[in-house]
């Protein structure tokens, strides 16, 4: 998607054949974000609030007899090889059940790729679960999560979807009741934020283990919603990352300036959000941002609850439902 262009709103519905699907690969904001410290192994023990957006890639998968892997992109930025969590995934589950077919995926790229929208684990979640489906491998949430975390943090929350609690490294999933619906505008600057970077900076202390579980059981009174989600946007990772990078406080503000009721960094960034009354104002703020600034990518959507989640993802998500694991 050019830079500047506008996202629609709708929900995709999947499209399934009985060797051929496609399914849209949902983004997510953070709506609030802790770093509780640094934890003995090098990663950092955090408290999110994980929330699916409409905003989504597309990709489409047919299976193949040979045993190959093969992938396809709409954005040629966006490498194709085993670097790829769409490739990854793919090998990951091979190797996990022993299964033999291969597959062709052709991605069609709208998710900014490191913005911290969870593009790529987003991906690598609807891989796992399609993949599953058409090679009709004997699997559940539980397993796939597992399988999910060891590519990427973000992984098992799409194995959710709509708002959940994201404890540990944000791999330990809890869903929580749906967020209040709201209209966005996701916006993400043309700059490029290093998590190791954002830690780094933010400074976090070393954790104890008495510490990781005072903070746990905390984290569990704390993710209530009221009528707004302002009431819980917060994120550590801002004041820092908004100092390494002005251009992101700038979109941040410009977002206020275009009649958001709030705006917030989603996860270390670099694209902020703004929650805005309705979906007419939205689309009017982002079709005034992305005409104004025409390196940002701009997108209005909106917050997705677990079932629209759920139903979007078609015939493959039987696996996603009580009593498969979850």
């Amino acid at each position: 998607m050019a830079a500047g262009a506008l996202w629609k709103r709708e929900t995709p519905a999947a499209v399934v054949s009985e060797e051929i699907i496609k399914l849209p690969a949902f983004a997510k904001i953070n709506l609030g974000l802790k770093v509780l410290g640094r934890r003995a192994d090098g990663y950092h023990e955090i408290r999110t609030v994980f929330q699916t957006i409409s905003l989504h890639d597309g990709l489409t998968f047919e299976a193949k007899g040979d045993g190959s892997l093969e992938l396809a992109c709409t954005d040629p930025s966006i490498p194709t090889d085993e670097s790829n969590l769409v490739i990854r995934a793919a090998v990951a589950l091979r190797e996990r059940y022993g299964a033999s077919r291969g597959a062709r995926v052709t991605l069609e790229k709208n998710v900014p790729a490191g913005g911290g929208l969870g593009g790529g684990s987003s991906d690598a979640a609807v891989t796992l679960l399609t993949l599953s489906y058409l090679w009709n491998l004997k699997t559940d949430t539980r397993e796939l999560s597992e399988l999910g975390a060891r590519l990427g943090a973000d992984v098992p929350f799409f194995l959710a979807g709509g708002t959940a609690l994201g404890t540990g490294t944000g791999t330990d999933i809890e869903p929580l009741g749906d967020s209040p619906k709201r209209h966005l505008v996701v916006v993400t600057p043309a700059v490029h934020v290093s998590t190791a970077d954002a830690y780094k900076a933010l400074g976090a202390p070393a954790l104890t283990k008495d510490d990781a579980l005072v903070n746990l059981s905390v984290s569990r009174t704390e993710a209530d919603f009221r009528d707004s989600l302002c009431d819980v946007m917060s994120n550590d990772f801002e004041a820092v990352v908004v100092r390494l990078h002005p251009e992101i406080g700038r979109a941040r503000d410009a977002l206020s300036g275009a009649g958001a009721e709030c705006a917030a960094l989603s996860g270390s960034g670099s694209s902020v959000y703004g929650v805005f009354e309705s979906e007419l104002e939205a689309g009017r703020a982002a079709a005034a941002l992305g005409e104004a600034e025409a390196s940002w990518r701009v997108s209005a959507c909106a917050t997705l609850t677990r079932a629209e989640y759920v139903a979007a993802l078609g015939a493959p998500a039987v696996i996603l439902r009580p009593g498969r694991g979850a």
